[in-house]
């Protein structure tokens, strides 16, 4: 970062720096979460949600990119290797061992609401100190939070339908 830049931001630059690189190794994690996720998944609305899984995994790739140019303006190294990515990590990695749509939904909206409450951490925390990570943080959380209400509104979709399906029954 440059030397004005650097003069302006009242922050722990070392603090904010982990807290970058956790959401850096996240970031990564969501992505192969969503990217396998939508592969292996199976059941009822796949054809529907697949593209979207794949454009969330591709979305946060694209944070991962936001996240490592800051941390490298700010002086700081992001994280060099996958190893460190669940040492550093506040959010898990399901793996989809249970490929079931619902299985795969559910991990999804963990993962989001997981990187909802780190954003939601990094932009109270550079909120009128460091103006860039800031603006940076919001716009990640707020696709986060899309992402989450999207999940939420096709597991909603899947419950109506299995409701539908159990009248057609009876």
């Amino acid at each position: 970062m440059g030397k004005e830049g650097i003069r302006i931001a009242s922050v722990d630059v070392e603090k904010l720096l982990e807290m970058l690189n956790a959401a850096l190794a996240e970031e990564w994690l969501a992505y192969y979460q969503y990217w396998i996720g939508a592969r292996v998944m199976e059941g009822p609305m796949r054809s529907e949600i697949e593209p979207e899984l794949l454009l969330h995994a591709s979305q946060e790739l694209n944070h991962a990119v936001m996240v490592a140019d800051r941390i490298i303006q700010l002086g700081g190294t992001p994280l060099l290797h996958p190893n460190d990515w669940f040492k550093h990590a506040g959010c898990s990695y399901d793996a989809p061992v249970d490929p079931y749509i619902e299985a795969i939904l559910e991990q999804n909206l963990n993962g989001e609401r997981c990187a909802i409450r780190r954003y939601n951490e990094i932009a109270t925390f550079t909120n009128g100190k460091d103006h860039m990570t800031h603006q940076m943080a919001t716009q990640i959380l707020a696709e986060e939070i899309e992402h989450e209400n999207d999940i939420e509104d096709w597991i909603t979709d899947i419950n109506r339908m299995k409701e539908e399906i159990r009248k057609f029954k009876l």
